[in-house]
């Protein structure tokens, strides 16, 4: 199975159309699909249903397309890593970012970084741990951002400098913003958005017993949407301090949870990674500055 192979497959998948993928790929029609009956006979299964004007993915051409997706990436990192070991001013760098008002202190090691190498390229991935996370054990990340304690024995990490604080994000006008903290009594049977990640660790240990009064109505792995449930009045947001707009005249005030709940931001590698030059200095940068306290 060839990566040219995969990237004919992957253009077909995205356009459905055999023409138009053989115009963005710079190849005859016949050719491309000689390459994907080729493939199909190399899997031993049907990829494509095949229409009069388009063209659809059956099952395993599903299957295939995450597959391949990940096998590009990783192709086109591994030629990009070369690329970058002759080049002292800069480089790639891949990094997973869990949502945390944090990242500026990520931001601003970037920002430093990018002055000493001018060609630095950095590509960010956002999302919950078990999305990044798998990103990062394939391969085709070089640093992890995530507001869990990763596993020692897969992971080196550092702690950021900070904790981020728990709250309810709470339309303004809805009776409970009138509390200054919200307590697990005040959130039973209420509709609750929250992270599936989070509810079921965090939200869970805070809670405690009275856990399972408590409704998840529905998960979000951006909070940014749940605020924009939570504005509509479909229910409320269990997030970070700082992740969503609560200024006046935004309609939704930041309430912290009492006890407070608090979870620590980590940056993780995996630990018998191979960096390329520019990613073993960054994590050196990274060690100099915030997380020195400096």
């Amino acid at each position: 199975m060839e990566i040219r192979t995969l990237r004919y497959f992957l253009a077909v998948a995205r356009e459905e159309n055999m023409t138009r993928a053989a115009e963005i790929l710079h190849v005859t029609q016949p050719t491309l699909s000689k390459a994907l009956k080729s493939l199909e006979e190399e899997l031993g299964k049907k990829l494509f249903i095949r229409h009069s004007f388009s063209i659809h993915l059956t099952d395993e051409g599903a299957l295939l397309r995450n597959r391949a997706e990940d096998l590009i990436r990783m192709a086109d990192k591994i030629e990009q890593e070369f690329v970058s070991l002759d080049d002292i001013s800069g480089g790639e760098l891949y990094l997973g970012l869990a949502e945390s008002y944090q990242i500026r202190y990520l931001a601003r090691v970037i920002r430093d970084f990018k002055i000493r190498y001018p060609n630095l390229h950095y590509h960010i991935t956002s999302g919950d741990t078990e999305q990044i996370a798998d990103k990062l054990d394939k391969g085709l990340l070089d640093f992890l951002v995530l507001a869990e304690l990763p596993d020692s024995r897969r992971y080196e990490y550092l702690a950021f400098p900070e904790k981020d604080k728990w709250g309810l994000v709470i339309p303004e006008k809805d009776p409970l913003s009138e509390k200054n903290v919200i307590r697990v009594e005040d959130l039973k049977g209420l509709p609750l958005f929250c992270s599936e990640q989070a509810w079921n660790e965090d939200i869970r240990k805070w809670a405690g017993s009275s856990f399972s009064k408590m409704k998840l109505e529905g998960s979000f792995r951006l909070s940014y949407n749940g605020s924009v449930f939570t504005r509509e009045g479909l229910g409320y947001l269990l997030t970070f301090r700082h992740l969503i707009d609560t200024s006046r005249g935004s309609g939704l005030v930041f309430r912290p949870l009492d006890p407070p709940l608090e979870t620590t931001l980590y940056i993780a590698w995996n630990r018998y990674q191979t960096f390329t030059p520019i990613a073993e200095r960054f994590l050196q940068k990274l060690k100099e500055t915030f997380f020195h306290g400096e």
